[in-house]
């Protein structure tokens, strides 16, 4: 049974790429539903991996979807979706499982893909008995935002 990676991008491009590709994803759901099986889009080759999962998105979100891919991000899929459609994107995604979480961004033609290592992860660390995370000398009841902060870190310094 595979770890479930979840994902949330947002693509960004003119008008009419992000109507595309709101009817891709629409699209990919509905075939998903049918088969229940993972979804790619149909001007892609199925090649080994990268299925969507579980494509879900809030009304009046144009052109932000949250799904999940197995074990790992899709981020090549999600790249190629972008080339397709002319578009950027930026793509958040975590597997807490196997300690993955980062951010891809897709500009002018540019992919970089910033994530925490090991070192992040052994940065803090949680007491058992009060089920709080330790953190540069602050407490925390959850780990997320301890990430978020290591992440944006890498961000800003690269």
């Amino acid at each position: 049974m595979a770890n479930w990676c979840s994902n949330t991008v947002v693509f960004e491009g003119t008008p009419e790429a992000i109507t595309a590709i709101q009817e891709l994803f629409q699209s990919m759901k509905e075939k998903e539903e049918k088969t229940e099986e993972g979804q790619l889009p149909e001007f892609m080759e199925d090649t080994n991996g990268g299925y969507f999962f579980n494509i879900y998105w809030n009304e009046g979100d144009e052109g932000q979807f949250q799904y999940e891919t197995k074990w790992s991000p899709n981020i090549e899929i999600t790249q190629k979706i972008a080339e397709y459609y002319q578009v950027d994107f930026v793509q958040d995604y975590e597997e807490m499982g196997n300690l993955v979480y980062g951010r891809a961004t897709y500009r002018d033609g540019i992919l970089s893909d910033i994530f925490l290592g090991d070192d992040d992860f052994e940065a803090y660390e949680q007491d058992e008995e009060t089920d709080l995370y330790h953190f540069e000398g602050e407490e925390y009841e959850s780990d997320y935002e301890i990430l978020e902060t290591l992440l944006e870190r890498k961000i800003v310094t690269l």
